[in-house]
């Protein structure tokens, strides 16, 4: 049945498609887009969902699929109900958890006056009032108890101003049962307004449902704590970051001890954890990390004797992301992975092998009809006699002997991994198919190549990367296959900021620029984005701080609005609307300075859009300008 519905899609898509023999726009938007759901309750099979995007509806459609653990053909199904217990259920049955919008704010003129019902104002009094892509609007995201029947019978966090699940990315992961069926583990930063902006200290808290009291489990931890979980023999785990204020810390695995003390099973080791799951045999815990530009499969193993340093073994490696953990039975995991040319599919993991299996094949019939990239991790020697771990793609069917205009690629974050991550807007694969070399360095500021190198960014924004960026294009322009006379530089957020200032700075390397999202003025970003942890710990505070030495350094030294004058380079800019976390002012000042000093350039702005670009249609006309920019300008 799925491969009878893969077809039809693709027929649906036009047999003209198929004439092309390398990644497309269209191809790109026409990809399954695989999530897994779980494993079911018997062990046997996994659960997934399968999600298509129709350009000319501009829609999406999603289907439920199962498939055998030891692979075969997958089944429709309907829901996953009666397949996978639901987690959010007690034991008994007679309890469930959900979430939902509860008002407690007065923030319109409707609120304030209720006479004046049609009037569209917003009114404040403190900070928050936006965040990521919406205006507050008083309502906060409420944990609820209902009974097997569906009916609230009451909201865990009653009259808190605070959100679970936490805003804006949160999911019902926040919020857990205690195995007892007696206590609700929730996460939220309990601080309201500017407390709110300014940090990013959330807690883990224990709602006892008889008794209605309240226990923060986390008291004493500063920065981020999320992701609880029990295991078999209730032992509570969660993931923590030490410092308030560092949104891109280092993300430890502590679990709870018997008389309530944390212990933090990865502070002796040099990396930082993206996700974990319980082994459901062992008193192990699996986790996800950046390594050395991808992403692999870890453990660590919770020795009884509790000491100071948890053995870690790293379970998979190769070239590729193995991007989250879906499940498991007996000696496997079912995990997502992805590389450079190729979207997530689900695979089996032979937790003491690391052998692994695909299991789906969404996007096989797609992939077998077009050509390849070739991926290759270089080491590239840095200013400070570092080794850099750079990406290189090749176009499909590269040929030495010829020449090929190049792009380097600045990743966003700043302490984004650049890993073998498959993007459906910076797409390396499709940019390689347009007959481009894509650069892509693992600059200081990325996590998977130790702590220290993955800190340095911080209030040295242009600096030690900036050269490190450099670096790697002056690198691969010496060999002959790259036209210099062609080269250029795209990237979106920090990446974003970083083509705006290497405009300022590259002494003529590059005859274009593409920036979406970026940051081209710290002074009035600072007084227009949201989360205002981010701002104090990466560029070291306010405008105003004359005696803070680092805000100062980064506001004179590392300003893109201050190199404008030596701008004199091609640019194109992509601004969303939508976008509070890079609000819109920055696209706009960095195309107004373009065209008023005559700068070829050109402003792409998407009203709807938030930081991202999620829209079919919006993705593709997205992808077409960034292409149509580069035939004009290389």
């Amino acid at each position: 049945m799925f491969r009878i519905y893969f077809i039809a899609m693709l027929c649906l898509i036009g047999q003209s498609q198929y004439s092309q023999n390398v990644m497309t726009p269209e191809l790109l938007w026409q990809l399954g887009r695989v999530s897994g759901m779980g494993i079911t309750d018997d062990g046997n099979d996994v659960v997934y969902s399968v999600s298509w995007y129709d350009a000319l509806s501009n829609s999406k459609t999603s289907q439920l699929f199962r498939i055998p653990l030891e692979g075969g053909n997958p089944i429709k199904v309907e829901s996953s109900d009666e397949l996978i217990r639901n987690k959010k259920m007690t034991p008994s049955g007679k309890y469930i958890l959900s979430h939902k919008r509860v008002k407690l704010d007065q923030t319109t003129g409707r609120d304030y006056y209720k006479h004046l019902n049609k009037s569209n104002v917003y009114i404040y009094d403190d900070l928050m009032y936006r965040h990521w892509d919406a205006w507050s609007d008083g309502d906060y995201n409420h944990v609820i108890v209902s009974d097997e029947n569906g009916n609230e019978i009451m909201d865990v966090m009653d009259g808190d101003p605070y959100h679970c699940p936490t805003m804006p990315f949160g999911g019902d992961e926040d919020y857990i049962w205690h195995p007892d069926g007696k206590h609700v583990l929730y996460v939220t930063k309990a601080k309201k307004g500017r407390a709110y902006a300014v940090s990013t200290n959330t807690d883990i808290f224990s709602f006892n449902i008889e008794t209605r009291t309240v226990e923060n489990l986390t008291q004493g931890m500063l920065g981020y704590d999320n992701s609880p979980a029990f295991s078999a023999d209730g032992t509570l785990a969660w993931l923590s970051m030490r410092r308030d204020g560092y949104e891109s810390d280092k993300n430890d695995i502590y679990i709870m001890n018997s008389d309530g003390e944390p212990i933090n099973l990865t502070a002796h080791w040099d990396g930082t954890v993206s996700g974990y799951s319980w082994d459901e045999q062992t008193g192990r815990i699996f986790f996800t990390a950046p390594i050395d530009g991808t992403k692999q499969l870890f453990s660590v193993t919770i020795e009884k004797a509790r000491s100071q340093s948890y053995p870690i073994k790293q379970i998979t490696s190769g070239q590729f992301d193995v991007t989250g953990i879906v499940g498991q039975s007996k000696n496997l995991l079912v995990v997502s992975r992805t590389d450079m040319n190729h979207a997530t599919e689900l695979y089996t993991v032979n937790v003491e092998s690391g052998k692994m299996k695909q299991l789906t094949h969404v996007n096989d019939g797609l992939y077998g009809n077009i050509e390849l990239s070739n991926i290759e991790k270089r080491l590239v020697t840095t200013t400070d006699g570092k080794e850099m771990v750079t990406w290189v793609i090749y176009p499909p069917n590269f040929n030495p002997s010829k020449k090929y205009p190049t792009l380097l690629y600045c990743q966003g974050g700043p302490q984004g991994a650049l890993s073998q991550f498959y993007s459906f807007r910076w797409n390396f694969q499709l940019m390689a198919a347009h007959g481009y070399i894509i650069v892509a360095p693992n600059r200081r500021g990325m996590p998977g190549h130790g702590v220290e190198w993955n800190e340095q960014i911080s209030k040295d924004y242009g600096g030690q990367n900036m050269r490190d960026y450099l670096s790697a294009i002056d690198a691969l322009a010496e060999e002959p296959y790259v036209d210099n006379e062609r080269l250029g530089a795209v990237g979106a957020s920090y990446g974003g900021y970083s083509v705006f200032y290497l405009a300022g700075i590259h002494e003529g390397r590059f005859k274009s620029f593409i920036s979406h999202d970026g940051i081209f003025n710290w002074r009035s970003m600072y007084g227009t984005t949201e989360e205002m942890f981010f701002v104090n710990f990466d560029i070291g505070g306010p405008y105003w701080e004359k005696e803070n030495v680092a805000a100062q350094k980064s506001y004179r030294e590392f300003n893109a609005i201050d190199l404008v004058n030596r701008w004199d380079t091609p640019i194109l800019i992509y601004q969303g609307g939508k976008d509070y976390r890079v609000p819109i002012g920055q696209g706009l000042e960095a195309f107004q300075a373009a065209q008023l000093q005559g700068i070829k350039s050109r402003l792409v702005y998407l009203p709807d859009e938030n930081h991202w670009v999620l829209s079919a249609q919006n993705g593709l006309v997205w992808q077409k300008e960034f292409f149509r920019w580069l035939s004009e300008t290389l």
